[in-house]
């Protein structure tokens, strides 16, 4: 009997073809040369001409000292020059480092020197904070200026030139060499809301898997899923700095999509690009789809060829309503940081699309179908699997190629992320029979109070039901006899504020309860009427910040 698997014998000549970036780039050379990509209304150029500008950027990095290894930092919005370092730095066997603006001065000094940045590109609005942290800067050779408009610039900075000079006047053949398909591709920073930002990374191998497997995902039930196709007009509005953007503009590069970069999130400006461009596919978290759709400007615009995948938190049932009413085909999707991101994504199976609107709503809310090659699970807490019964709730574990193998320079958190051999992701949940995962909390804001959990989502659901509530967020505060019990801070529609009080909300959630959705127990202490809910640098709730106000404003009493 064989006593070992097999390898295969390779041909002395035969090319190994490592998994690099540069390879996503094949179709889109073949197939896309004359399909545009567009950034806001200040350039247009065709993918002919974006792949000419990937090798003069690399040649303009190259002489700034960029090579193999080297760590080159973006501070940008979502731009054009963004997507061609998305390409150019890593093609390089540099690393990419996409900075985090939104983060405050001194996490973003810090993530800089971790990261070890050798060159870092800066729009000019952020050359007055690049000013105030250079000298602490331990890395940071070389300061490239990015510029929407040219113009005169007036900065304590010592620049080695404005990225567009720099490129035009560089050549533009460069030959992208091959190497080991392990090496690191990019680098963030997460946004936890305790300690300081950890760092992930992901190789060119990773980043390419993932490429493949979510455009697999997205089509994998054609016409019923998702679906992201060649004939799309594509526009993110998740941050580019941001998990790759969800990864997208690279699946959309490689499939030879129309691309529009909408810079700095304005809304008058995405509805506008959504309205000129003739955007079909986005993707943002709950809070950017909750802004477009109340601003005043979305009612005038036709939004019924837009399809939409929400992530980041979790997509309310109120939202995705709101969002189907207005012709929105609307999913949600599932990843972290550490996941790169995508995991899941909310396809409706081919028998639910015949269902009622608010039959598909739950689906579509939920977090969704893994995508090819993910192995999800939801295990107790000794890590054993639950049964996929729609109701045993723990843990949600993940295995699959494109997970971070670590955090950067930090052995003992990366042990504990990678506890047994499963990436471990706080986040609760249950997955059904038809293998739908739901989930139902993050581990750190499950509410515990007399020995149960509450869902904050569930909770948080529930209340933006009400025809008063504009958002919601759901905490647990501390609770002399109970441990924690639920407190509500919700954000009245303007026409609302003023005649809804907190015994309207807590009758509305008792309604809720008669109708055996929560119970009694669950119904929050207190619901607070707020003016804005905190947020993190990338837009979701921000439940810490939220638990210390709440503190300190029930001790005022």
């Amino acid at each position: 009997m064989a006593t070992s698997v097999k390898v295969i014998e390779r041909t002395r000549s035969a090319y190994d073809y490592p998994l690099l970036i540069k390879h996503l780039l094949h179709t889109p050379q073949r197939i896309a040369r004359d399909q545009e990509i567009v950034y806001r209304d200040l350039k247009r150029y065709t993918y002919g001409e974006f792949m000419g500008r990937i090798g003069k950027v690399a040649n303009m990095l190259k002489a700034l000292g960029v090579g193999p290894g080297s760590t080159v930092g973006v501070m940008d919005w979502d731009s054009h020059r963004y997507l061609e370092c998305y390409f150019a730095v890593p093609m390089m066997g540099a690393i990419l480092h996409t900075v985090n603006v939104r983060l405050a001065p001194e996490q973003i000094v810090y993530t800089i020197n971790h990261a070890e940045d050798d060159v870092l590109l800066v729009h000019s609005d952020f050359l007055k904070l690049v000013e105030m942290i250079q000298p602490e800067f331990t890395t940071v050779k070389k300061i490239v200026l990015l510029q929407d408009v040219p113009g005169e610039i007036s900065t304590t900075l010592e620049l080695a030139g404005e990225y567009e000079d720099l490129v035009s006047s560089a050549s533009e053949g460069y030959d992208f060499p091959d190497f080991d398909e392990n090496a690191r591709a990019t680098t963030f920073y997460t946004t936890g809301t305790t300690g300081l930002p950890k760092g992930v990374y992901f190789s060119h191998r990773q980043l390419v898997l993932h490429t493949i497997s979510v455009l697999a995902g997205a089509n994998a039930l054609k016409p019923y899923g998702v679906g992201f196709r060649s004939d799309d007009v594509y526009m993110p509005i998740t941050p580019m700095f941001h998990v790759h953007a969800w990864g997208l503009p690279y699946a959309a590069t490689m499939i030879g999509v129309k691309q529009v970069y909408p810079g700095r999130y304005e809304p008058e400006m995405l509805l506008r690009l959504i309205e000129k461009e003739k955007v079909t596919f986005s993707h943002c978290v709950p809070t950017i789809l909750h802004m477009l759709l109340s601003h005043p400007a979305s009612k005038e615009i036709d939004l019924s060829s837009w399809r939409v995948i929400i992530g980041g938190s979790a997509l309310p049932e109120a939202l995705c309503k709101a969002a189907l009413d207005r012709g929105i085909d609307v999913y949600t999707g599932y990843g972290m940081s550490e996941t790169c991101p995508v995991l899941t994504l909310a396809h409706l199976r081919p028998e639910m699309v015949g269902w009622s609107k608010d039959e598909q709503i739950p689906v579509r809310c939920k977090t969704g179908l893994p995508v090819p090659l993910v192995d999800i699970h939801v295990v107790d807490p000794e890590g054993k699997p639950l049964p996929h019964d729609g109701k045993s709730t723990g843990e949600i574990v993940v295995r699959c190629p494109w997970l971070t193998q670590g955090y950067f320079k930090e052995t003992e958190r990366s042990e504990e992320l990678w506890h047994g051999g499963w990436l471990h992701t706080g986040d609760v949940g249950h997955i059904d029979e038809k293998g739908y995962l739901k989930i139902t909390d993050r581990i750190k804001d499950v509410i515990k109070t007399g020995g149960e959990w509450i869902s904050s989502l569930d909770l948080e659901n529930i209340i933006l039901k009400h025809e008063a509530v504009s958002e919601a967020a759901a905490i647990g505060v501390p609770h002399e006899k109970w441990g924690e019990r639920p407190v509500v801070l919700v954000v009245l529609k303007p026409e609302y504020r003023g005649k809804v009080s907190e015994e309207d909300l807590r009758n509305f959630y008792m309604d809720f309860v008669d109708k055996g959705v929560i119970s009694k127990w669950g119904v929050p202490d207190r619901i607070l009427m707020v003016d804005q809910i905190p947020k993190t640098s990338v837009g979701k709730l921000d439940k810490k910040v939220m638990r210390q106000q709440v503190i300190d404003l029930l001790k005022q009493g």
